[in-house]
């Protein structure tokens, strides 16, 4: 689990907060509002997920080059729609 930790307070910490990704193996979530902006996260943990990322790319790279053309669908039948403004004195 990550530690969450305030913009402002993260801009004043910041030298503790790289020791405890670093030395600490943690990860740090930096939030203004409290809403995500950032992560800090050790860069062997970057490297991993930089890793993961392009081995789950390459088998959508397989499978977009094995589509082939696909015949297109027969033709269906079209249907008018009929409509008739009878203006405001009709009702």
């Amino acid at each position: 689990m990550a530690y969450e930790i305030p913009v402002t307070q993260a801009r004043a910490e910041l030298a503790d907060l790289i020791n405890r990704v670093v030395y600490g193996g943690e990860r740090v979530v930096v939030t203004r509002h409290g809403k995500p902006l950032v992560a800090l996260v050790s860069a062997a943990d970057l490297r991993r997920l930089e890793e993961e990322q392009d081995t789950t790319e390459e088998p959508v790279v397989s499978a977009v080059s094995a589509v082939h053309a696909v015949p297109p669908a027969p033709r269906e039948p079209r249907f008018g729609i009929a409509a008739e403004h009878r203006g405001t004195e009709a009702r």
